[in-house]
């Protein structure tokens, strides 16, 4: 399938867009919890951002590398001369990233949580909204605390 030549210019947008709408179950479903923590996805994003745009620039401005205008919009970061599509790769490949980390560790949970508890029903249980095992206890892979239960005994 080829989109008609005059959406060239937004293809990669385009693409960005889907990549967007494709991970959004992993926050929804598998609660990767990026979206809803917007301090944490703000301190991920912002280093990447800054370096890469930089890096970006740079590599513009000695003429390391262009973009076709063929396939870009035309639309460039406000004083610079790199392409809003790169602006946008660098934020949205990192979220789609955080939100695969995100619904990989609650998987892992619900797993070891199913481990532990013999069913389905009592992992999807045990595992809060969150996306943390109940009660705020990390289960390990074989069902025992990761943190760890006991309490240091008192020497009188």
């Amino acid at each position: 399938m080829s989109l008609p030549a005059s959406w060239d210019p937004y293809q990669y947008l385009l693409l960005m867009g889907a990549c967007l709408l494709i991970t959004l179950p992993l926050e929804l479903v598998l609660r990767a919890r990026v979206y809803s923590r917007p301090r944490r996805l703000l301190a991920a994003l912002l280093p990447v951002v800054v370096l890469f745009s930089v890096w970006d620039i740079v590599g513009i401005v000695r003429d390391h590398w262009s973009y076709s205008p063929r396939f870009t919009s035309g639309w460039d970061v406000p004083l610079t001369p790199m392409p809003i599509e790169e602006l946008v790769f660098f934020v949205v490949i990192p979220i789609c990233g955080l939100l695969t980390y995100g619904a990989v560790g609650f998987c892992l949970r619900l797993l070891a949580a199913w481990r532990s508890s013999g069913s389905a029903r009592s992992a999807l249980a045990r595992v809060d909204s969150d996306g943390r095992a109940g009660e705020g206890r990390h289960v390990a892979a074989d069902g025992s605390s990761a943190r760890g239960d006991h309490r240091p005994s008192r020497e009188v």
